[in-house]
């Protein structure tokens, strides 16, 4: 095949150079270039990967809250009480050893003024909340009322 100098066009579509000034290039090395490529494509389905793996863990992290919220609210509700609970306040469970059920109360262990009976044995203090469900509420959020013992 003989290509005309006059014919700029097709000297561009040929793989090697055809005139003595063309600029020389190297066949490019495929094995190289595949190997860059796929330790590219690692990195970045690595760090989507970590990404994703975050947002699990947020969602397995609500997940346990609302199992334990739930956990909560079949304590309560197999308690014995006898007064209607306010949304948004925080009550005390109990443990009553002598008829083997919870017993909520609105008196937490460090606000009564003669001791806690002696056979109740402190639970945990729950909050109910908006949604009519039941949180458990951390040592540290529990208002803490002094009574005055008179």
């Amino acid at each position: 095949m003989r290509i005309e100098d006059t014919d700029p066009a097709r000297h561009a579509a040929i793989e090697y150079p055809m005139e003595v000034g063309a600029p020389v290039f190297a066949p490019i090395k495929v094995l190289e270039e595949k190997d860059k490529a796929v330790n590219v494509a690692r990195q970045n389905a690595k760090l989507e990967y970590d990404r994703i793996m975050e947002q699990a863990e947020v969602l397995m992290k609500q997940a346990r809250s609302l199992q334990a919220r739930l956990d909560a609210t079949e304590m309560v509700h197999s308690a014995k009480f006898s007064f209607n609970p306010l949304h948004g306040k925080t009550y005390h469970l109990y443990f009553d050893s002598r008829i083997g059920t919870n017993v909520l109360i609105q008196n937490g262990p460090d606000q009564w003024t003669c001791g806690i009976p002696d056979a109740w044995t402190y639970a945990m203090a729950v909050k109910k909340l908006g949604d009519s469900t039941w949180a458990i509420v951390e040592d540290d959020e529990v208002p803490s009322s002094s009574l005055a013992v008179r």
